[in-house]
């Protein structure tokens, strides 16, 4: 009689998954080409249908209750020290509040690879810095000066302080503040070529391109400066196993609002069949947009935002019927998105013809 195949033993110790490649990847310990060969390596073995490496936008806020344990309690923490220095002013305690998220994240962002306490502390290191910097500069340039260049040395600043934070801790979450600093630098400089001027009564004409003043402008131009900024991001993560690539997420976030915002309403106040036109159009170039530089985040807050805008547009008409079937549309055009997105960006990105950039975006499936 044959003896019987032997049965598997038990691993020899722990498995592998995609946050430790991710890991490895960060520390230099093997490179990004590897650790996307080993996912698909895994897959493999495991019986899975071949799929692209980065099929899907990693995305953690926390692992586990002892980071919202450790992120709570500094939060009540630097909270204290910022409240304490509202009320006995200076920038002392406030640069204090912004040394001090810095020495914690010495230990909690380098040393312990805490996500949630990390992003805490960079929104911690940004507050002290705001009101730290905001406190010099009021008493250092006279009140004479033209706020506008008070503000731009501000934000020019603030973004210095961030990105010193981002080069030391390689926090994703601190492109997202450094976004926002730079949108105000961005407002700022272009009011000074278009001015924004007085605005308008409605806020349905505030970020319409057609008004002619410099706010909706100013909308645009920074939503594609972020957009570049998280296309470079990627195109230096593109099989999404780095920090890159989380960067490149907060970028979207910022860049999908921001474009959405003056395409839709400029669109919407146009008014009638070509107004409804140009939001279909609208919505079909986010949607495409998305699918080349496979970024579900830019689509979801994009669409967010368009139905966001819409609903509040319907509302001041009081047409129930019309939210209803927006709701609907809306919510069978994400599902449809999400349940076919890997096939219908293959399908897309074959269809597109050889463009600079295209094969450093992420994978896709070379075969139907």
């Amino acid at each position: 009689m044959a003896d019987p195949a032997p049965t598997p033993g038990p691993p020899l110790g722990p498995t592998l998954g995609p946050a430790d490649l991710r890991a490895a990847v960060a520390a230099g310990i093997v490179t990004e080409a590897q650790a996307a060969s080993m996912t698909v390596l895994a897959q493999d073995r495991a019986g899975k249908r071949r799929a692209m490496p980065a099929e899907d936008e990693p995305f953690e806020l926390f692992r586990g209750f002892a980071e919202i344990f450790v992120a709570t309690g500094i939060v009540l923490l630097i909270s204290g020290i910022l409240a304490l220095a509202w009320t006995l002013e200076g920038p002392v305690l406030p640069a204090l509040a912004a040394g001090l998220c810095w020495l914690l994240a010495l230990y909690f962002t380098r040393r312990r690879r805490m996500v949630l306490p990390s992003i805490v502390l960079a929104v911690g290191f940004a507050g002290g810095s705001v009101v730290a910097i905001g406190d010099l500069l009021s008493r250092a340039v006279s009140q004479d000066e033209p706020p506008r260049w008070v503000l731009m040395v501000f934000a020019l600043l603030l973004l210095g302080a961030l990105g010193a934070y981002f080069r030391a801790f390689k926090v994703p979450f601190v492109a997202f503040l450094a976004g926002l600093a730079a949108a105000g630098l961005v407002f700022l400089l272009v009011d000074l070529v278009f001015p924004f001027g007085a605005f308008p009564t409605s806020f349905s004409a505030l970020f319409d391109l057609r008004h002619g003043t410099g706010l909706p402008l100013a909308t645009l131009i920074f939503g594609l400066l972020a957009l570049a900024a998280g296309l470079w991001c990627d195109m230096r993560d593109p099989h999404r196993l780095g920090r890159w690539s989380a960067t490149g997420f907060w970028c979207h976030l910022l860049a999908a609002p921001a474009l959405v915002n003056t395409i839709a309403m400029t669109a919407y106040n146009a008014g009638g069949p070509a107004g409804n036109l140009l939001l279909g159009v609208a919505l079909a170039a986010v949607a495409l947009l998305a699918l080349v530089i496979d970024r579900r985040s830019f689509l979801t807050a994009g669409i967010a935002y368009l139905g966001i805008l819409i609903g509040w547009a319907l509302s001041q008409s009081d047409e129930g019927l019309s939210m209803s079937l927006l709701l609907l549309i809306l919510g069978a055009f994400l599902t449809g998105m999400g349940t076919w997105w890997t096939d219908l960006r293959a399908g897309l990105m074959r269809a597109l013809p050889d463009f600079p950039g295209k094969d450093r975006l992420p994978p896709y499936a070379s075969t139907p």
